[in-house]
């Protein structure tokens, strides 16, 4: 049975759902004392703020988001695996993410390891410093996960754990009062939401988790999952970084780009929890799992890139809308063996390329100027563009070349 792909929702989801990190100085957020460090992201407002220039700024290197394209498709109960391998890669869009409100991209921190205390691993002291902000979500469908990342009650999670649901159901462990959160927004294209609580029910002494630069990581380095599978209150599971540059499919049929693998087990009621690197920094947010069709875990998980959270959150906490560069082409790998374009396998009628006259068949060589060597290279080129801008895609057609000027549209809240 050929693998599959499965969110990490345990209910019903639409029947369910270079190694160049800089070490920067400073103490590690996770040791002892009783003051907030700098950068925290519970002091955003007047924080190290990023402008939110293109996001495509902080997407990790092009080399790094060529990689394993997945793909799902609803099921039918929480356990059934959601999908299958994409055979013709989607290339709709680029990873540009720009809103009508002018915003900021939150911070990212970095830090040495935590050190553990004696006779204990350094899991067990991230866990011990990251679970009390590690939140279990409900809706009437099922039950999922959630990470506070705000004193003032801020959450992030799945798009698909709260659906199209107002509001959630948040419980910080088992022996607290469950208590209503809002959801801020959500973005479909990128698998994420936002969701506020009363300040007043965050537990005293409860510390948000920071967002690191998701660029910084390299395969091989450990991460530490935390969720909540099966209704199992803030499990913990450690693994490496197995890949980087992944591609996986998101609710509304497009790609996210830069997704991480990771081997950390994880499972069905993982979905909106947090991937923390060695010092307790949230390197991703966990969103689908690998199957063999049984529903169980092959020990290939995915998860969205901080990077991407860090500059999506901040437009879904004012209610605005991620807007995305859209060229509106499906294709393919130009040859099987040697990358040497993207097959134009379909100009989406009336989309931006059909307008331009791209057509079917077409190899698309260049964009901008840069090489598109495989699929995943046409949304990388458009990248930090924005819609209404202008691109000059090079095509091959009938042993000839051609130039022709596209202006980019608006990405389609779902895939045409």
């Amino acid at each position: 049975m050929s693998p599959s792909l499965k969110h990490l929702w345990a209910g019903d989801w639409r029947a369910e759902s270079e190694r160049a990190r800089q070490a920067r100085e400073g103490e590690n957020p996770f040791a002892p004392g009783p003051e907030e460090l700098p950068g925290s992201v519970d002091s955003r407002p007047g924080a190290v703020a990023e402008t939110a220039e293109p996001p495509a700024a902080i997407e990790p290197p092009l080399r790094a988001r060529r990689g394993a394209r997945a793909n799902w498709t609803a099921g039918a109960l929480g356990l059934i695996a959601v999908g299958a391998l994409l055979a013709v890669v989607l290339s709709l869009t680029g990873g540009s993410e720009t809103s009508s409100h002018t915003g900021t991209v939150l911070p990212a921190v970095s830090g040495p390891p935590v050190k553990p205390r004696k006779g204990h691993t350094r899991a067990a002291a991230i866990y011990a410093a990251a679970s009390p902000a590690v939140v279990s979500v409900r809706t009437g469908s099922g039950a999922g996960t959630a990470f506070l990342i705000a004193s003032d009650g801020t959450l992030v999670t799945n798009g698909h754990v709260v659906d199209s649901n107002p509001t959630v159901s948040v419980r910080f462990g088992t022996q607290a009062a469950a208590t209503s959160a809002k959801v801020l927004g959500t973005d479909p294209s990128s698998d994420l939401a936002v969701l506020k609580i009363s300040p007043r029910a965050v537990p005293k002494g409860v510390r948000p988790l920071q967002f690191a630069d998701s660029s910084a990581i390299a395969v091989g380095d450990n991460v530490i999952a935390i969720g909540n599978p099966f209704d199992l209150d803030r499990t913990a599971t450690e693994g490496i970084v197995s890949g980087l540059g992944r591609h996986i499919q998101a609710p509304n049929g497009f790609e996210i780009d830069a997704a991480i693998q990771t081997d950390a087990p994880i499972n069905p009621g993982n979905s909106g929890g947090p991937l923390l690197d060695d010092a307790g920094h949230v390197v991703g947010v966990n969103s689908q799992i690998q199957t063999a069709g049984s529903g169980g875990n092959l020990g290939i998980g995915f998860a969205v890139p901080s990077n991407t959270a860090r500059a999506v959150v901040p437009i879904l906490e004012r209610g605005g809308t991620v807007k995305r560069p859209y060229l509106g082409v499906e294709s393919a790998p130009a040859s099987p063996t040697t990358p040497n374009g993207a097959r134009v396998t379909r100009a989406v009628p009336g989309g931006p390329a059909d307008k331009a006259g791209i057509k079917r068949g077409d190899v698309i060589t260049r964009i901008d100027g840069k090489t598109i060597r495989d699929p995943s290279d046409v949304a990388a080129a458009i990248a930090g563009k924005s819609p209404g801008d202008k691109v000059s895609v090079e095509v091959q057609r009938s042993g000839l070349t051609e130039g022709i000027d596209v202006t980019l549209g608006t990405r389609p809240a779902r895939t045409p």
